[in-house]
């Protein structure tokens, strides 16, 4: 290699290693445990893990040499199979890492056993699972032993040769799990041959299959001493297989989930095969045969001339050669073969004395350089470790490129370099060969691969590839107006549109990193006005977006852009007047879909709008505009409000401005008038545009009736008529407007005079008896003939005398209720009410008869010795003072201090001009033609407690409310409140 480091090392790990039990035949090794196999039937077993190593004998001290021809050892280090040449034939034996004492195979007896094939997958330290044995005499077993059992649980013949029987040298199996199934893969070597098996189920059902069939294999002829099958583990999983055959080392690489089948059924799951020539390891012309193999990821440790040549499986280069340190006694016989522990990842060769461990340090450290050598770039990256071994790998691809004038490819490689070559050399490789498209395509993807941290760097390159875009479509449009055939301009033209796509594609990408007044000036500089106008709005430059369309006319546009959300509104006021007078009807859909706006900053572009000429059968857009923002927004605004009415107001027709003045604006609101115009504009607006209707209606809604009615008088008498009935709260009002309506209606008749005071006549008909023909009498000429009255004065003096009678009748019935009334008083003096001796207080509960000074009550004279006291038609009796209290308690604070307030001043006033009564003072009051001031106090006070009983009035219904403890009462209350001492407590015991 190149690098010059060793990645494959020599070290002698044990020398005497048999331990005097003769010499090293075979060797197996597995999880760092290494079993060998003596010349005298001994199996002497290293265990690096930590457990004990021990030898075991497997002669059973028959004489003689019976060495141990095979030794296999399971890829945990737990399951060893070994056979032994006894003079009677071959035994094979089974060991479990904790027996000291070996199983021999009873069913194998004769049968010299050359491979074993361990299942990986489902190997266990108590069991072996299936594993495939294969024979001296072609045949393949499958045995499975279970450490508890201590024996086999069966043994059975699976396959044996039968076209060309040869000895299988080597076996590999390796399984997979598909639907709930075990799927098998097994290869196996004879020395000429490599057999492949493949199926679903149980091995022996797999192996039934190719009874009938014929089994698929690959036949290298040549000879060798032996032929070797390995595969390379990785994390438990087979990847490559190289067979060490007479015609060379042939290798591949295995996907056991392929569905590919061969012609014959089988499952070709070898894919990439290869055969390495063994003229390629050594001289010119000569071709040495290996003795024994060993496989890395990468490479091939062969055994050739006692010396261990490394060579490259990719590049079937020889790349080292190792020498073993041998001793003399050894020296002779050489190296005997290699062995491999795949879970541990070491290789072992060995002779008949000593064991070397064979070293591998980092051996993909340099299979970049090799995959770029051999040109396969793809698997040269996939194995860089660092950007300098990626940016040797992008070179070299992009020289090639350059070189075959693949210049946008070359671009790609270049864009991903960072350390070889400068950004500076690149582009001037591109600048020299005049490549412009290259170097943009090398910018843009520049850019794609800088950390985002590096913005000075991805600023300036993205400038610049704006400029290298804008110099390209300056060239294709040159080259369009100088093209002579149609074919070439429209050729030309297509370029052009995608030239300018992908500029405005990458102005889209980099907005956020280009400098916006220098990609500005770029784009100015160009006259680029369409690109111009992108970035600006990718920039969020609306206001130069917008003045854009409305210059071109495009008002659509520059309503779309207004309609974004990102666009703020005051850009819809600032337009608004551009954008009415380019296109109103646009303009205004615009404004009735987007929301939030203030339909009073738009008045501005409206007036606009209004002040110019229009059809009259054209739709008046601020007229639909204001009427969607007054009906549909109920919009309230009186600015609003007004410019519609004036738009109305100029209008030939004006029932459009009627119904707008009619309209209930301000139903929703409590205050307030229900319209938002203000009506003394509309007011002076009608009168000036003469829209006298509408005035009659302002005037009449802003109570000016006189007014209304004397301009409709001008108008139509007939609404004169409807706005004088409008007035029903204020007789004399309407009175006085009907006599307007009268006036006129005689002075304007030009008929004969006995017809005018007919029409006159029928005219006080329609006034439903407001007005008398003595009302329009005035109007009349002096010189009226008396006789064309005649029939209207009988008629109102007839009405005059019904309402005499009338009236008569009435001061009748006041008169003979008068005299009832008088009747009724003087009964009621004559009233009285029995209280008996036993009768009590409702207040107090005393008697009420009992005389005493405690039940005195202020205000009131004593009768005789007894105490004031009131007497209810219900029956219940109260003395004065307790009454007094219980009304003042339970009534409302100022109606209480009333009545104390009354009490207080008939105290004062004294007892002077009291009226002696009988001892009882009844619920009704007298009644008296005139009463003294102290009498009035008394009534007064009388009606203020005595209006109602106050167990059987509205009053006790009210006490319903009040609560039982009063607040004034919480300290009565709260002395009741039983307070436990607790030095105090005494506990009595209670026996049951």
């Amino acid at each position: 290699m190149s690098s010059g480091r060793h990645i494959f090392s020599v070290d002698t790990l044990e020398r005497y290693a048999a331990k005097a039990h003769g010499v090293i035949t075979c060797m197996a090794a597995g999880n760092n445990v290494i079993v060998i196999g003596t010349s005298k039937g001994w199996l002497i077993r290293h265990d690096f893990g930590g457990l004990d190593s021990y030898d075991l004998d497997l002669s059973s001290s028959r004489t003689g040499d019976q060495p141990v021809h095979s030794v296999f050892l399971d890829p945990g280090g737990s399951h060893c199979i070994a056979t032994v040449l006894c003079t009677g034939g071959a035994e094979t034996f089974y060991i479990h890492a904790k027996w000291r004492k070996p199983r021999i195979f009873a069913k194998l007896k004769g049968l010299m056993v050359n491979a074993v094939a361990w299942n990986r997958q489902q190997i266990t330290e108590a069991s072996t699972r299936e594993v495939i044995l294969g024979t001296d005499s072609g045949q393949l077993y499958e045995v499975f032993v279970d450490e508890k059992e201590k024996r086999e649980k069966y043994l059975r013949l699976l396959y044996e040769l039968s076209e060309l029987q040869e000895p299988f040298m080597d076996l590999q199996m390796e399984t997979t799990g598909m639907n709930n199934a075990t799927r098998y893969y097994v290869m196996a070597v004879t020395p000429t041959r490599l057999y492949s098996f493949t199926g679903m189920g149980a091995l022996d059902v797999v192996f039934s299959r190719y009874i009938d069939r014929a089994v698929h294999f690959m036949e290298l002829p040549g000879e060798i001493p032996n032929s070797e099958l390995h595969f390379f583990i990785k994390q438990r999983r087979a990847e490559h297989f190289a067979w060490l055959s007479g015609a060379g080392i042939y290798h591949g690489g295995l996907n056991f989930g392929s569905q590919h089948s061969s012609s014959n059924g089988d499952e070709n799951f070898v894919e990439n095969k290869a055969l390495l020539d063994y003229s390629k390891l050594g001289e010119v012309g000569e071709a040495i045969k290996p003795r024994s193999l060993a496989m890395t990821e990468f490479h091939f440790l062969l055994l050739i001339n006692n010396k261990v040549k490394v060579v490259n499986r990719i590049s079937q280069l020889i790349i080292e050669e190792l020498q073993f340190d041998h001793l003399l006694e050894s020296a002779a016989s050489g190296i005997i073969g290699f062995c491999s522990d795949a879970t541990a990842g070491v290789y072992y060769a060995y002779d008949q004395n000593s064991i070397y461990e064979v070293s591998v340090h980092d051996e993909g450290q340099d299979m970049w350089q090799v995959f770029l050598d051999m040109k396969d770039y793809t698997a040269a990256l996939a194995h860089c470790r660092n950007s300098y071994q990626r940016d040797q790998v992008f070179l070299v691809q992009a020289e090639a490129a350059f070189s075959a004038k693949d210049f946008l490819r070359a671009a790609s490689f270049y864009a991903k370099m960072n350390y070889i070559l400068s950004f500076e050399e690149i582009s001037l490789k591109f600048i020299g060969a005049g490549e412009q498209d290259a170097l943009r395509a090398f910018l843009l993807w520049r850019l794609d691969n800088l950390p985002k941290e590096d913005k000075c760097q991805i600023t300036l390159i993205s400038t610049w590839a704006s400029e290298l875009y804008l110099d390209k479509i300056n060239r294709l449009l040159l080259e369009d107006d100088a093209g002579v055939g149609s074919d070439t301009v429209e050729g030309i033209s297509s370029e052009y549109q995608t030239t300018v796509r992908e500029f405005k594609a990458f102005l889209s990408d980099c907005k956020d990193v280009l400098d916006e007044a220098t990609t500005v000036r770029l784009l100015e500089s160009y006259g680029r006005v369409d690109e111009l106008v992108y970035f600006a709005s990718l920039k969020g430059r609306y206001e130069t977006v917008i003045h854009h369309y409305i210059q071109l006319g495009e008002a659509r546009k520059a309503l779309e852009v207004l309609q974004k959300p990102s666009v703020p509104v005051e850009l819809q006021y600032k337009f608004s007047p551009d954008l009415i007078m380019l296109d109103a009807y646009e303009t205004v859909e615009a404004w009735m879909t987007t929301n939030n706006l203030d339909p009073r900053r738009l008045i501005p572009a409206m007036m606009r709008y209004s002040s110019e000429p229009h059809a009259k059968n054209e739709t008046h857009e601020v007229i639909k505009y204001l009427e969607f923002c007054v009906h549909r927004l109920q919009n309230e605004d009186p600015a609003v409000h007004n410019l519609l009415l004036a738009l109305y107001a100029k209008q030939d027709d004006e029932s459009a401005l009627l119904r707008f003045l009619q309209c209930k604006f301000g139903k929703g609101r409590t205050t307030g008038p229900d319209y938002c115009y203000d009506p003394k504009y509309a007011l002076r607006l009608c009168l000036k545009e003469r829209r006298m209707r509408s005035c009659i209606y302002i005037y009449s809604m802003m109570g000016m009736h006189e007014e209304a009615v004397a301009l409709a008088l001008r108008v139509d008498p007939e609404l004169a008529m409807a706005e004088a009935d409008k007035v029903e709260d204020d007789e004399d009002l309407r009175k006085k407007l009907w006599l307007m309506v009268a006036k006129h209606v005689i002075e304007q008749e030009k008929g004969s005079k006995r017809e005018n005071i007919r029409k006159a006549i029928a005219f006080l008909k329609e006034t439903d008896g407001l007005l008398k023909i003595e009302d329009i009498l005035p109007f009349f000429p002096d010189f009226a003939l008396i006789d064309d009255f005649k029939e209207a004065i009988c008629s109102s003096l007839e009405d005059y005398n019904k309402q005499i009678e009338l009236l008569k009748q009435e001061m009748n019935d006041a008169t003979h209720g008068a005299d009832n009334i008088r009747s009724d008083i003087s009964a009621l003096t004559q009233r009285y009410a029995v209280v008996g001796p036993d009768e009590e207080c409702g207040g107090c509960g005393r008697k009420i008869l009992i005389a005493g000074n405690s039940t005195r009550s202020r205000g009131y004279a004593p009768v005789g010795p007894l105490a004031p006291f009131y007497v209810f038609p219900c029956g219940h009796a109260f003395h004065a003072q307790c009454l007094i209290a219980h009304v003042t308690r339970c009534t409302d604070r100022t109606q209480a201090e009333y009545i104390l307030d009354l009490q207080k001043r008939l105290t004062l006033s004294g007892n002077q001009g009291q009226k002696d009564a009988a001892g009882v003072v009844d619920d009704s009051t007298s009644i008296a033609t005139s009463m003294s001031p102290l009498e009035k106090m008394r009534s007064q006070l009388d009606d203020a407690i005595a209006s109602e009983c106050p167990f059987c009035g509205d009053l006790m219904i009210r006490e319903i409310s009040l609560p039982f403890i009063l607040p004034e009462e919480a300290e009565s209350v709260a002395s009741w409140e039983i307070k436990q001492q607790l030095g105090s407590q005494k506990s009595i015991s209670i026996a049951i």
